[in-house]
Parts: structure tokens; C-alpha cells; sequence
């Protein structure tokens, strides 16, 4: 079939400066139809093989005819949001306005990044809209990665009343799409009332009893803890008093991404990382609403960004704008280096989550070392997200001897992966495991049992 559809076009090729004409489907089909005849007629009647050139010269005909007789196109317009999130739906449209004859079938084709879909290419059929405003269609775009993706060129297609012939234009359009990280577990209700509700939600409350700042003196009543008195100030007053602690606030949060090739592998249909952006930048917004510091630290072979600190949840933009700017590399990431740097940057002591993952102990040593000497002089938690295609193969049953061998292996894997994860834990360090959709609320509660136990100042 598109060797029938090329000969048209060969064929049509003078004629487009004029015409700007393209065959359709149909007329190479009937072009298709009419090569058997003309195989008969010259093998039963050599004489009248005239018939053959007449008829396709008769298709041709039909096909500019068809062409010049359907509508022009007097405008068109491409609607997409400019800025749209890793992940998330957003939907391209385009509405097409024809002077004259209305067309028989209309479409469109995008040439774009292949970050908003895949092979660089949309292609959809467009619709005429009942109120008579034009023609319209539409497409959902889900972008599998951040950056800036560029939409490139657009073509549109509409056939004339016979649908033979179809006129084609194209525009090149360089259109810019910026791609954000994810952000609607912010924007989701629960954690909106969680905050509300949440002893460090929207209005501060100070917490006294706890925590290491001094708040006040309070005269020592029966059932205290005795060692809250303060000897001194009641020595002074010749009677008992308490000291009453506020929570400590004003606490450094370090988000440390791998941005190597571990966590640029996909997991239900996203880069590994982007997941972690994403629920790093939820349990950043609780953190600056209970009034800690921020800061994100990006590395792979070496350290790509640090932003930092940032004390105010108005300026939460701010994280989202550094979290875009993280890049993918292919590459092993040197541990050694980024937190040998994080750890130079860092004049007080932090709470560093590092998202990172592993492949195999080997891989990890260098890891675990560098996570060893970091431990030293900061709280670390490490996330890492359980690899559910690992998990599912070890639950496969044993059908054939094949999946009891991938079984068996990803067995090995599994526990390779636990031992690395222990090795951790013997040094100190937090470390938290879980399936993608369920890291960003156990993060949030894990900083929120940490931050009450007063373990980062």
C-alpha cells in the first residue's frame, strides 16, 4: 500500500506547488484496483492497452479535482500547557478553522520530544465541532521525564468531499514545554488537612515539655520529671521551678538524589528518581511548614546542584525550580566525592535523606563507606524503593524449570539486597524500604518521628 501511495505522489510531485495535493488512502487502494485491469486488458486485447494510461490518467484527475475542491484552511491553533508535571496527564488540542467547502475527514500530526510521547510523534483524527466553530481534537500527553521538551512541527491533513485527494500544510513551531517534577502529592487533600490539623499544620503552636529550647519557668508541681528543675532559678526564689521546653525548630533537612544509573531505571512507567523528587519535595513542605530548613543536593559522578536552605514555605517554588534541574546520567555514581562535598557544605548538623539504590553488594561498598563517614557528623536516613519486578518473580510459581531459575535469581538478588541494607543499619544509619506509591507518606512520618525525638540538633 505505501508503495502505491509513493507512485501518486511521484506522479502529483509537478503539481503540488499548484495544488498542494496528496493522495489518500482510498485513492491508492482504487489505484491498486485498477492495476490487475490493466494487466487483463493487455493480455486479452494488446490493442486497447490505451485504456490503462487513460484510466489512471482519469484517477489523477479526480485526485487534483477532489483537492482544489474542498476548503482551504483559515486558521488553526494549538492549546497545551506550557508547563505540565512529570507523570500527569495534560491535554493538547487543536482547533482547525476551513473557509469554503468543508472537508470530508481532517487530522493531525506532531513532531515533539519524545519525553511527551513516545517516537516523537502525535498523530489524531480531528472532529467538526456541532455549533459550526470549526474542527477540534485532542490527545492526552503523560511526559515520562522533566526538562524541557520541544513540540517541533505540525502538520494538518484534510480530504476533499470524494476522499481522494487531501491538501497538507505543515509548520514548524518550536514550542517550548517545560516539565516539572510531580507535585500532586502537595496538592493532595489529605495532606492539606493533615497539615491543618498537625501540631506544626498552619498555625504554629509552641510544644512545651519537650524538646531542647528553653521557653519558661514554671513553678514544680508533684508528678514533674525532676530532671526538668532547674536548681539555680529555684535557689534564687527559695521554692521549685521547672524548666518548660519548646520543640526544636530551625532544623536542617538535606535531600541528597542519586542521579545515576540505578535511579534512572523505570519503575511502573517513571524514572526512579522522579519518584524520589516527588516524595521529597512532599516531605519538604513539612517540613518548611514546621518551620525546619530545606536544602536539596543532586549528584551522579559528580555533584550537580546544592541549593541552599530554604526557611519559608512561600519560597517552595524555589525547591521545585533546583528538583527540574536535576539531570539523568547513565553513570556509576561516585559517593565519594558528593558527600565528601556535602558533608564540607554542611556547617551544623543535618538530617540527610539520601534517595539512592543498588544493584548488587559490590556495587554498594563504596556507598556504604561513604554513608559510614557521614553518620560521623549527621542523622542519615536512606531510601531506596522496593523493586516490585524482583519481588513478583520470587512469588511466580515454579511452572517450568525457566521461571524457577529467574526465581532462584531473583531470590539471590533479595537477599544480597537486605544484606547491604543490614550493613547499614549496623552503622547508624535510618533506613527506609517501600514500594514507590507509599515512600512519600512513610518519609513524612519517619521526619516526623525523628523531629519529636529531638535526635537532629
Amino acid at each position: 500500500m505505501r508503495a502505491f501511495r509513493l507512485v501518486l505522489n511521484i506522479l502529483l510531485l509537478p503539481l503540488r506547488p499548484l495544488l498542494i495535493v496528496a493522495p489518500t488512502e482510498r485513492a491508492a487502494w482504487i489505484a491498486a484496483g485498477l492495476a490487475p485491469v490493466a494487466v487483463v486488458i493487455a493480455a486479452t486485447a494488446p490493442g486497447a492497452w490505451v485504456i490503462a494510461p487513460i484510466l489512471g490518467g482519469a484517477l489523477l484527475l479526480l485526485i487534483a479535482l477532489d483537492g482544489v475542491l474542498t476548503g482551504k484552511l483559515e486558521g488553526w491553533e494549538i492549546r497545551t500547557g506550557e508547563d505540565i508535571e512529570v507523570g500527569q496527564p495534560s491535554v493538547l488540542a487543536i482547533t482547525a478553522r476551513f473557509a469554503g467547502r468543508q472537508p470530508r475527514r481532517a487530522e493531525a500530526a506532531l513532531a515533539c520530544d519524545a519525553r511527551l510521547a513516545d517516537e516523537g510523534r502525535i498523530a489524531f483524527a480531528l472532529s467538526r465541532v456541532p455549533n459550526g466553530e470549526g474542527w477540534r481534537g485532542q490527545t492526552t500527553l503523560t511526559p515520562t521525564r522533566r526538562g524541557t521538551a520541544q513540540v517541533e512541527r505540525a502538520w494538518m491533513r484534510w480530504e476533499g468531499p470524494l476522499g481522494l485527494g487531501a491538501r497538507q500544510v505543515d509548520y514548524s513551531l518550536d514550542k517550548p514545554v517545560r516539565i516539572w517534577p510531580d507535585l500532586s502529592p502537595v496538592r493532595s487533600p489529605d495532606l492539606q488537612t493533615f497539615l491543618r490539623n498537625a501540631q506544626i499544620g498552619l498555625i504554629n503552636r509552641r510544644i512545651r515539655g519537650e524538646g531542647t529550647q528553653f521557653e519558661a519557668l514554671s513553678e514544680y508541681e508533684p508528678g514533674m520529671d525532676r530532671r526538668r528543675i532547674d536548681w539555680k532559678a529555684s535557689a534564687r526564689h527559695t521554692r521549685l521551678y521547672a524548666r518548660e521546653n519548646e520543640s526544636e525548630r530551625n532544623n536542617q533537612i538535606v535531600f541528597a538524589f542519586d542521579c545515576g544509573q540505578a535511579m534512572c531505571e523505570p519503575v511502573d512507567g517513571l524514572p526512579r528518581i522522579d519518584r524520589a523528587v516527588s516524595a521529597a519535595l512532599t516531605c519538604g513542605y513539612v517540613a518548611l511548614k514546621g518551620g525546619d530548613k530545606v536544602a536539596l543536593f543532586g549528584f551522579a559522578r559528580r555533584p550537580q546542584l546544592m541549593t541552599p536552605f530554604i526557611a519559608d514555605a512561600r519560597a517552595f517554588h524555589r525547591l521545585q525550580s533546583a528538583a527540574a534541574g536535576l539531570d539523568y546520567e547513565p553513570v556509576e555514581p561516585n559517593f565519594t566525592l558528593a558527600l565528601a562535598t556535602l558533608t564540607a557544605k554542611l556547617k551544623r548538623r543535618s538530617l540527610v535523606v539520601v534517595f539512592s539504590d543498588f544493584t548488587d553488594p559490590t556495587a554498594a561498598e563504596l556507598m556504604v563507606e561513604s554513608l559510614g563517614r557521614l553518620v560521623n557528623k549527621h542523622l542519615v536516613l536512606f531510601v531506596t524503593m522496593a523493586d516490585s519486578e524482583v519481588e513478583d518473580l520470587i512469588a511466580a510459581p515454579p511452572g517450568d524449570i525457566a521461571t524457577l531459575a529467574r526465581s532462584v535469581t531473583a531470590d539471590s538478588l533479595a537477599q544480597q539486597r537486605k544484606l547491604v541494607l543490614t550493613r547499614l543499619r549496623r552503622l547508624g544509619i535510618d533506613v527506609l524500604e517501600a514500594p514507590w506509591e507509599r515512600i512519600g507518606p512513610r518519609l513524612i512520618d519517619r521526619y516526623l518521628a525523628i523531629r519529636s525525638s529531638e535526635a537532629i540538633g
